[in-house]
């Protein structure tokens, strides 16, 4: 069986780019709900809620972004990155209300990025590779 490890990349890089781009989508038409539910939810933490609030209104196009651009293989590392530092962001957040099961599956989305991050070299079927922004050498460090 011939390898073909830049369809394999695509197939890892598109199931979290469509997961990332569906929460946007889903947030970004009931915005204020959305951000009046997690200033309320956070109201008892240690979070100022002029923060939360900021944070809450941002995520969605955030999340958006990064699902737009991982989609079109577009700037890859760079919404790696963006995705790992959102991760991160909310599990500081989830910490802070004791929702346990956020934070693990928040450190699962952030182990993947930081994989796709890491294999970024295989991104072959993409806008990065298009406008030559991978080596077609390989010398992938972390």
């Amino acid at each position: 069986m011939k390898k073909n490890p830049g369809r394999t990349y695509l197939m890892a890089r598109l199931p979290i780019a469509v997961s990332m781009l569906g929460h946007g989508l889903d947030r970004i038409p009931k915005l204020q709900i959305f951000s009046d539910h997690l200033v309320g939810q956070f109201s008892k933490s240690i979070i100022p809620e002029k923060l939360v609030s900021l944070f809450s209104i941002s995520l969605p196009f955030v999340e958006l972004g990064i699902g737009i651009l991982l989609i079109l293989g577009l700037f890859t590392r760079f919404a790696c990155v963006i995705g790992l530092i959102t991760m991160l962001a909310l599990n500081f957040g989830s910490c802070q209300l004791e929702q346990w099961d956020n934070v693990f599956t928040q450190m699962l989305y952030g182990l993947y990025f930081v994989m796709l991050y890491y294999y970024a070299y295989y991104n072959r079927y993409s806008f990065d590779r298009l406008m030559s922004r991978i080596p077609n050498t390989k010398s992938h460090v972390l």
